[in-house]
């Protein structure tokens, strides 16, 4: 019996086995704090036994450890909503007299900061106060540390003390039981409506879109600082917040089916846009933010991703989705209203260190995390011999996505804010930087460099970075085919998707995050930049193999598989900590569609 993961907005569910919360990485999530560690349900004197299990319901009959027919059948019914956890216990007695039976719950809550889950390093929350309060059928665990406090308030229907019923079971009849689980603070609305799917001709990708708009509605937020505006949180369980680059992926990738997401992301971006230069959170004027964070060691400043600018490329993607939108949508009102967001972004791509001249670079040795990019592990970006690079690094994908924001500002500026000497500046800037780039990246064998490190150096390893370029259009038409070519071979494609390294070179692993891993959005970018290369056959051949992967996972594609080549009668290897459902992964197939 399998986990499950339910989320609501920034509320999660995760049960890593069955039904119960066991501690571990189990637990019921509200903006980063665990607020059930523990959620056992129990039969005092005798044991369940699990007949069928479902992400929304459990099965369940007494287990005499004898072949007897079971004196009761025990349906656990759970439904998550933004900051609550509810759940229904039905009980229908089974035999020919009334009987007495005795249901409840093992409870705790130790309100653990999703950082500490998945952290080696240990925060010792010196001066943390916990309190328990029992009345009647409620109990209220809370907790508060320099300011920070949060509540988990477990309430029983009817009540029950210790959270443990005695129940009278009349003959074939159902008893019903509740118990309401509820956060403080609670957390923002995720979407509710019911949503049109698109309607296509090829039915295992039909249900691939269907699957990823229901969890881009399930992962969809309030859009913090805008009224009334939603975007995408990045993932379940550990990511669900403000995430620039995700959002703003996954908003150009649902463009055409969920509008208002690109319309509340670049809101809400725009108005935590960075004003000052702040190495302790990477921020400097006009750069775009990475992420946020509501948890308790964020907000106490333990860790630096309260408000955390560490993303060298959310800016020029801020800037492509706003040129999208506008193009899609023909929303004149919005496209004006961010124009000073968008000159800001500008002046940043293009400031000290910057495109004038040179590149989109990051520091590594700022605090959080050392690569500002999306493939952000520490051992990410490394030379085909294994040897990492050296910052400050100049990761190729950036110079694509800022090659897009130059063109997209431009046709603004031209178009919409009525400056033409601007939009020719920057129509300039861009073909200043296509022409730099070809000179500086592209590797004797003719694909291009996955970066340049603090020296300039050409970092030779071959990664999917490259569809990117190819998405954006950067690389001209000769070296472009030249590098389709290379990343639909079998070193790159493992019969599921693009890996994020090619195999055969030392530093791929393909049980590795960023190292060999096959990424749904990562090969759904790849797909549209073959056939924006010309490689339509190509393109078909690797969206397959993405659409059959889905069809293993319940047509969900995950975070992350491994880079294991495919095998006939064999699903894709799942890696072991890929988040699901994440949102440019739910958002991958209507990028597939969109190219097919």
């Amino acid at each position: 019996m399998t986990g499950h993961t339910v989320v609501a907005g920034t509320t999660c569910l995760l049960t890593v086995e069955g039904a119960d919360l066991t501690g571990g990485l189990d637990g019921f999530f509200v903006d980063d704090c665990r607020h059930l560690s523990r959620l056992v349900l129990h039969v005092p004197g005798s044991s369940l036994r699990v007949l069928r299990a479902d992400p929304g319901s459990t099965v369940y009959v007494h287990d005499t450890g004898r072949h007897t027919d079971p004196p009761y059948v025990l349906v656990r019914r759970r439904r998550v909503r933004p900051g609550e956890l509810v759940e229904t216990l039905e009980l229908t007695g089974l035999t020919a007299a009334p009987q007495t039976v005795q249901v409840g719950y093992e409870v705790a809550a130790d309100f653990a900061d999703q950082f500490e889950l998945r952290s080696a390093r240990t925060f010792g929350k010196a001066g943390a106060i916990r309190g328990t309060e029992t009345s009647g059928g409620r109990v209220t665990y809370s907790y508060a540390r320099d300011g920070f406090t949060r509540a988990t308030t477990v309430e029983t229907e009817p009540a029950a003390e210790h959270l443990t019923w005695s129940v009278r079971l009349p003959p074939h009849a159902p008893v019903t039981l509740r118990l309401v689980v509820t956060a403080s603070p609670a957390a923002g609305a995720g979407a509710s409506a019911d949503r049109p799917v698109p309607t296509v001709h090829r039915d295992d990708l039909a249900r691939c879109v269907r699957q990823g708009l229901s969890d881009l509605d399930a992962l969809t937020m309030p859009a913090p600082g805008v009224p009334g505006a939603v975007l995408p949180a990045a993932g379940a369980p550990w990511f669900l917040t403000v995430f620039g680059r995700d959002s703003l992926l996954t908003s150009m990738f649902a463009l055409r089916h969920r509008p208002e997401l690109a319309a509340g992301t670049l809101q809400a971006l725009a108005a935590c846009q960075g004003r000052v230069t702040d190495e302790s959170r990477a921020e400097e004027p006009g750069k775009i933010i990475h992420e946020t964070r509501r948890g308790e060691l964020a907000t106490l400043g333990e860790v630096p991703y309260a408000c955390y600018y560490g993303s060298v490329d959310a800016t020029p993607l801020f800037l492509m989705l706003l040129d999208a939108y506008h193009d899609v949508t023909g929303d004149d009102r919005l496209a004006a209203r961010l124009e000073p967001a968008a000159r800001a972004a500008v002046s940043w791509m293009l400031g000290p260190g910057g495109l004038t001249g040179g590149y989109l670079r990051y520091r590594t040795d700022l605090p959080g995390l050392v690569h500002h990019c999306w493939k952000d592990s520490g051992d990410s970006i490394v030379f085909r011999d294994g040897t990492p690079a050296a910052g400050p690094v100049a990761v190729a994908e950036a110079q694509g996505y800022a090659y897009r924001a130059l063109l997209g500002a431009a046709r603004l500026a031209g178009r919409l804010w009525h400056d033409p000497s601007w939009s020719a500046e920057l129509t300039a800037t861009a073909a200043g930087l296509r022409n730099r780039f070809a000179a500086d990246f592209r590797l004797p064998d003719g694909f291009v460099a996955l970066a340049l490190d603090a020296t300039g150096a050409a970092v030779d390893t071959a990664a999917s970075n490259a569809g990117h370029l190819l998405w954006c259009g950067l690389l001209d038409d000769d070296w472009a085919d030249t590098v389709a070519a290379r990343l639909a071979g079998d070193d790159f494609f493992s019969g599921w998707g693009i890996r994020t390294l090619a195999a055969g070179q030392l530093p791929y692993h393909p049980m590795s995050y960023h190292r060999g891993g096959v990424w749904p959005h990562d090969t759904a970018i790849a797909v549209a930049g073959l056939a924006a290369a010309g490689r339509r056959d190509e393109a078909a051949i690797v969206a397959d193999g993405l659409i059959a992967a889905a069809a293993h996972t319940g047509d969900r594609l995950p975070e992350v598989m491994t880079g294991l080549t495919r095998e006939p009668g064999h699903g894709p290897v799942p890696y072991p900590h890929s988040c699901s459902p994440q949102a440019w992964a739910a958002a991958a197939p209507l990028l597939l569609l969109l190219t097919l």
